[in-house]
């Protein structure tokens, strides 16, 4: 353990890191004592870069830590992009009411009211030359239509509608998850940029003590003015390396509170999603060919555009239809007082003949695209395809990578403290040294992505593979079911209210 002393605060929104002195790479957790000291431990870029971030993010004392699984929960229920799709999966649960109300009657009523006033003059009549009245006719009528058969273009246009309402569910789901996946990432890049950063002010730190170092051993004659002006180009270079990285972290807390509607607060560690991941790239492609949204949504639409066709083929037969009508009119052709009921009931036949073709190029044109459709589908089969294969070789990768980067920490150590050695006796430069520390940096900053990557990767391959959901993340959540919503307003016939009082 090295005892290092604080030197300041950067404050980034709610996020707080401490910037300390000394050669120690990152603080697995960071405690400030009444003494001002901290103990650091050296273990992190041996024992894992994200215990070791998540001691750098401290917040306010007594904060309760932030889980990967807790952020993604928030951003299942905040998110603002899976509220607006939700609502457009409850949109596409009323096409199918409005499809269904072509099996029920229809019914108008009418009213008429007015004045008239009637003046006859008879020349030819002695009794009465003259007549003068004024009446006020008015109407009053209901009418019933029921559609008995239109070619079936009723019970199509059903099963279209829930073929769109389903293929919208699947859109949902692929939303669901592609927000959890972003969510992650964040959370991950988070904990990334605030252990680069602390890579980066460490590395400051201990570039200003070299150059210190060579402007002394410089003022007894030990260096050249070349040794100081190397020592002063690497701090310079370190303190760009330094903003670059403040930077980095300020965008990715901001993407992170776009996410997930919060601050970052005291971020624990994460671990890849070993337990979720199939045992071999063909089960990986076997599961994402069946259960994948984007595919599903897909397969929704060619049903979907196959009852179109059938809709549209219905156009060519017959239409059957009875209308009852019951209407009474008061002060008919002028007459006072007079009065008549009308009760009917009339059957209508309609059969069609010719349209222009019309009928036959709407026919055509729903075939065509049908074929489009079955296209699509196909498409989005090789297109998950071809992300599993990509997702899959990523994660398998970066767990390679890890091990290498590994390696070259612990060279790069080894040879970093024989440098040194050999510089204090004359046999290296101050150039030498630098290099080998800026060296042993880039390995260190080599190794935190690559620990973040094999993270990031495998939720990508769970997204690849459709199956990225809060019930397979096991997210503490209410999780929703849009078939609750369906079940509400399909079998609803009247009534202006969404079930939610809107």
């Amino acid at each position: 353990m090295t005892p290092v002393r604080v030197t300041g605060w950067l404050e980034f929104g709610k996020l707080t890191v401490l910037s300390v002195c000394g050669e120690a790479s990152v603080a697995s957790r960071l405690v400030l004592p009444s003494n001002g000291l901290i103990r650091v431990s050296r273990a992190f870029l041996r024992a894992g870069f994200f215990a070791g971030a998540a001691g750098l993010l401290t917040f306010a004392a007594g904060a309760q830590a932030e889980t990967m699984s807790g952020a993604l929960a928030k951003a299942y229920s905040f998110s603002p992009d899976l509220g607006q799709q939700r609502a457009a999966t409850r949109a596409a649960d009323e096409g199918v009411p409005r499809a269904t109300a072509g099996f029920r009657p229809t019914v108008t009523g009418t009213a008429t009211t007015g004045s008239a006033w009637t003046y006859n003059n008879n020349n030819l009549s002695r009794t009465a030359p003259v007549s003068e009245n004024t009446t006020f006719p008015r109407s009053a009528a209901v009418t019933a239509t029921q559609t008995l058969y239109n070619g079936n273009r009723t019970l199509n246009g059903v099963r279209q509608a829930e073929s769109t309402m389903f293929g919208s569910r699947e859109t949902l789901r692929q939303s669901e998850q592609t927000v959890l996946n972003a969510a992650a990432t964040a959370y991950m890049n988070v904990l990334r940029d605030t252990a680069l950063l602390r890579l980066q002010e460490n590395n400051t730190e201990v570039v200003t003590q070299q150059l210190k170092q060579t402007k002394d051993r410089f003022q007894v004659g030990e260096v050249t003015r070349t040794d100081v002006a190397q020592s002063e180009a690497a701090l310079a270079l370190s303190n760009a390396n330094a903003f670059t990285a403040r930077s980095n972290l300020q965008n990715s807390l901001a993407v992170y509170r776009q996410l997930i509607g919060e601050q970052p607060k005291n971020l624990s560690p994460a671990r890849p999603l070993d337990s979720l991941v199939p045992r071999s790239l063909n089960e990986a492609i076997g599961k994402s060919q069946v259960e994948h949204p984007q595919i599903q949504a897909a397969l929704h639409a060619v049903d979907a555009a196959a009852l179109t066709v059938k809709v549209q083929e219905g156009a060519l037969y017959p239409t059957l239809s009875v209308q009852g009508t019951y209407s009474q009119t008061w002060d008919t052709a002028n007459v006072p007082h007079n009065k008549t009921t009308t009760l009917s009931a009339i059957g209508n036949l309609t059969i069609p003949i010719y349209d222009g073709g019309l009928s036959y190029a709407s026919i055509r044109q729903a075939k065509e695209q049908l074929g489009q459709s079955r296209m699509q589908a196909d498409l989005a089969r090789e297109t998950v395809r071809a992300a599993v294969v990509s997702a899959w070789g990523a994660y398998q990768n970066s767990k390679l990578v890890i091990q290498s980067f590994n390696a070259q920490v612990r060279a790069n150590e080894i040879a970093l403290n024989g440098i040194r050695e050999e510089a204090r006796v004359g046999q290296r430069t101050t150039l030498d040294v630098l290099n080998a520390q800026q060296t042993l940096l880039n390995s260190r900053v080599n190794l935190v992505t690559a620990q973040r990557d094999q993270v990031v990767n495998s939720y990508a391959l769970l997204l690849a593979l459709g199956k990225m959901s809060a019930a397979n993340l096991g997210l503490k959540v209410d999780t929703y079911d849009p078939s609750i919503h369906y079940d509400q307003v399909k079998g609803k016939i009247w009534g202006l209210r969404t079930p939610d009082g809107r």
